[in-house]
């Protein structure tokens, strides 16, 4: 039997004009009606269904009222136009409209709103209209925020995109903010990797990294000196879109792009224990996404930019620092304050002034030109950073402050601080005392200014099975093992060494050195000559001699 309506009058058709079947005999073997029959034979397409007229709704006797309240939104300000909630509850309020539902007024809204606006001719319904963009000639560039596990911990992040529209070739970065010093480093970034900066627009959204004041509803705009400076040296030419919602399609390649990105390398939420590791894989994953077509295009996004980047424009040879750069003074507590957080830097600075460079990720200490501290720069506000080995000098004057150390807790939370480091510090002071031993302490902590993290670990172990309580004793295994991982033709000589209670051995600095001194060929010293003195005697006591 035929499914459809079409094919059952082409079965009617071919029946009456191949085999010669009545109106009856098909009215008969298919089951339908003779008018059914007469329809077929005239057209092969069948009657449209009849439309009923639509139904009566509540909502019929407030049209009007709803169309004159969207009519005075026209003119009323944007802020202080209608919504959905206020229309139903002016329904409800004023004109008493029993059995009206919010979802009536809702969906009723949702198609008048544009209609009333083409009507009052207020402009034509939003269209878009198709661009081809040229090779080398564009690009857009946005944030976007992403959520990842941090060392364990749920943190928001901000993922940078710098996308050419000619080949879709984008490169991202993840930072820890979207401030002007993530805006300038992700622009190094992405160029770099590019290698040329485009020739026309790079489409911008008016953020404030960039963009200090929106002139009005034009396209003027007052940008930050910095960003000024920064365009100047790339010789980038900057196009903003319009403000909110109505200005995103404008740099739709790249808002799409940072979604496509977060979908398919982002899910799940990724964990990592630092943000270079991250970027890592972001690097990774752009270059994998090389081989990926766009929609319906014949080359693949890797094959695309390769007829568009010789076309850029070439790099400046001179660096541009993307750091805010600032001058601070260095308080009490040797730390400098950059935007709510503190950070430290060494005690002998304490009262002078120093140059701060505040970058992305890291915040950098200069005294004069050379560098004095390097620390990650934190996300949240009121922090601080403190590094233990700034405060050795002041400690080994105050001995009893180390304890209670906010640096030194930093440094146990970074696993600088090992608890091989408290168990040498309690036998210490269980040896000399608690200030004496403290002071020991601190003596094997500048060893690591100077030597590797992994050697005084491991000669702090050493020397604490061996019972030597001394910061002497720690360097001198230190330096062994240091000398294990780097043999030397005098480390691979066989040490002279004691062994000492449970098994351990120190060596000998005085035996170590001899060993691999030359041999003496000099005879050893005689007294012989003093013996000439043994035939005079002392004078008695009692009387001469």
């Amino acid at each position: 039997m035929p499914v459809s309506k079409v094919e059952l009058y082409a079965a009617i058709r071919h029946d009456a004009r191949v085999e010669g079947l009545s109106s009856r005999a098909l009215s008969a073997k298919y089951g339908v009606g003779r008018r059914t029959v007469a329809m077929a034979l005239e057209s092969v397409w069948p009657t449209p269904r009849k439309q009923l007229p639509a139904r009566g709704s509540r909502l019929d006797a407030f049209k009007a009222t709803i169309d004159q309240i969207l009519r005075d939104d026209l003119d009323a300000p944007r802020k202080q136009r209608h919504t959905v909630k206020r229309v139903f509850d002016r329904l409800i309020e004023e004109h008493d409209a029993q059995g009206v539902t919010y979802s009536m007024v809702r969906a009723y809204i949702f198609q008048r709103r544009p209609e009333i606006r083409i009507e009052e001719g207020r402009g034509p319904p939003q269209a878009f209209v198709p661009q081809t963009h040229r090779p080398g000639d564009e690009a857009e560039v946005d944030f976007g925020d992403v959520w990842i596990h941090l060392q364990g911990v749920p943190t928001k992040v901000f993922l940078f995109s710098l996308r050419l529209s000619f080949s879709g070739k984008a490169v991202h970065k993840i930072f820890a903010s979207c401030g002007q010093e993530a805006f300038l480093e992700g622009h190094v970034h992405a160029l770099e990797v590019l290698g040329g900066v485009p020739r026309g627009k790079v489409r911008y959204d008016n953020l404030r990294a960039a963009v200090s004041k929106v002139l009005g509803r034009t396209r003027g705009r007052v940008e930050s000196d910095r960003w000024t400076a920064f365009r100047s040296h790339f010789s980038i030419n900057s196009f903003y879109c319009n403000p909110g919602i109505e200005g995103a399609h404008e740099k739709g390649g790249v808002e799409g792009q940072i979604g496509w990105f977060r979908r398919n390398h982002l899910v799940p939420v990724p964990k990592v224990e630092s943000l270079a590791e991250l970027n890592a894989m972001v690097e990774r994953w752009d270059r994998e996404d090389d081989a990926r077509r766009i929609l319906q295009r014949a080359l693949t996004i890797g094959e695309m930019f390769a007829v568009e980047r010789p076309l850029l424009v070439p790099l400046p040879e001179e660096e541009f620092e993307t750091g805010l750069v600032s001058s601070l003074r260095v308080d009490r507590y040797a730390q400098v304050s950059v935007r709510t957080n503190h950070y430290s830097v060494p005690v002998r600075l304490i009262g002078r002034m120093v140059r701060v460079v505040l970058h992305a990720s890291e915040l950098v200490v200069y005294d004069a030109h050379k560098e004095v501290a390097r620390h990650e720069r934190l996300i949240a506000k009121g922090g601080s950073r403190l590094e233990l080995d700034h405060y050795l000098e002041a400690l080994v004057r105050k001995p009893g402050a180390l304890p209670g150390a906010t640096a030194l807790d930093q440094a146990r939370s970074a696993g600088k601080f090992t608890p091989v480091h408290d168990a040498w510090w309690q036998a210490a002071c269980k040896a000399h005392g608690d200030a004496e031993g403290t002071r020991a302490l601190i003596s094997v902590l500048l060893l690591h200014r100077h030597m590797v993290h992994e050697h005084v670990v491991a000669g702090i172990a050493t020397a604490l099975r061996a019972g030597a309580m001394t910061a002497d004793a720690v360097a001198l295994e230190a330096r062994k093992w240091g000398d294990a991982d780097q043999p030397t033709e005098a480390a691979e000589q066989e040490r002279p060494h004691r062994r000492m209670d449970g098994g351990a051995t120190v060596t000998s600095l005085t035996e170590r050195r001899l060993a691999v001194l030359p041999p003496d060929p000099r005879p050893l010293p005689s007294v012989a000559a003093y013996d000439q003195l043994l035939r005079f005697r002392r004078r008695p006591a009692d009387g001469p001699a």
